[in-house]
């Protein structure tokens, strides 16, 4: 059994301090994972329905077989993990911004991290995220401007709630019009917010996407006792 706290690991990061730790869950006696930027928590091991329901939801839309999916964003890799557990996905790759947690995972430090390392369909990219959409040469640096048949993105804490003041350009419709260009024909775009669903958002969706749809997640939450929700927006290429 584990100890009752563990700070895994510790990284000065330009985006502040970054640390992975596990504690005991009393209730469960399980091993709980979390990611902390500063102060702010970013992710847990307790709650992942949001991460999973993006994979899921982004990708039933897509009726082909042999999916190239691009997620933007590790954390602990349940995305990624979702998305693989589709057997219709031929590739994945996964962009994210922290050398660290790429690390985390080729170090097996998180439960995820074998798994998504040594599958021969998933790469772990480093790169910034919201730079490759503006970037002709796109999200894949072994393949400049290379399409794909879905984007999810589970980065920020919503579009109006982001991590750094330059990633809010993408919610917005120019950067939304660039983040299609990156997308084949009819391709999905997935996004993880932990806001309720907004209409406005909603309606900028729709300048660049077809029928956008909010998807509201519903999840347990023993922490606060009740339930907590996600909200997933899915929308197709015009």
């Amino acid at each position: 059994m584990s100890a009752r706290f563990e700070e895994i690991d510790w990284r000065p990061t330009p985006l502040g301090d970054i640390s992975l730790r596990r504690r005991r869950d009393p209730a469960s006696g399980d091993d709980v994972y979390e990611v902390k930027l500063g102060d702010e928590f970013l992710m847990s091991s307790l709650f992942t329905a949001g991460e999973v329901a993006l994979a899921r939801l982004g990708l039933a839309q897509l009726p082909d077989a042999d999916l190239d999916i691009a997620v933007g964003g590790l954390g602990l890799g349940y995305t990624a993990r979702a998305a693989l557990d589709d057997p219709r996905v031929r590739s994945l790759i996964v962009v994210e911004a922290l050398g660290e947690v790429i690390e985390w995972h080729e170090r097996d430090l998180v439960p995820l991290g074998a798994r998504l390392a040594s599958d021969p369909r998933c790469r772990l990219v480093q790169g910034d995220f919201f730079a490759a959409v503006g970037d002709p040469r796109g999200l894949d640096p072994q393949s400049p401007g290379r399409r794909f048949h879905a984007v999810l993105l589970d980065i920020d804490h919503s579009p109006r709630h982001v991590l750094n003041p330059r990633h809010a350009a993408l919610y917005q419709p120019a950067g939304l019009r660039a983040l299609a260009d990156h997308l084949r024909p009819d391709g999905i775009f997935a996004l993880w917010s932990n806001d309720r669903p907004d209409e406005q958002f909603t309606s900028t969706l729709a300048e660049s996407f077809a029928a956008p749809e909010a998807h509201v997640v519903d999840f347990c939450n023993p922490l606060q006792g009740g339930t907590s929700t996600n909200t997933v927006y899915v929308a197709r290429k015009n």
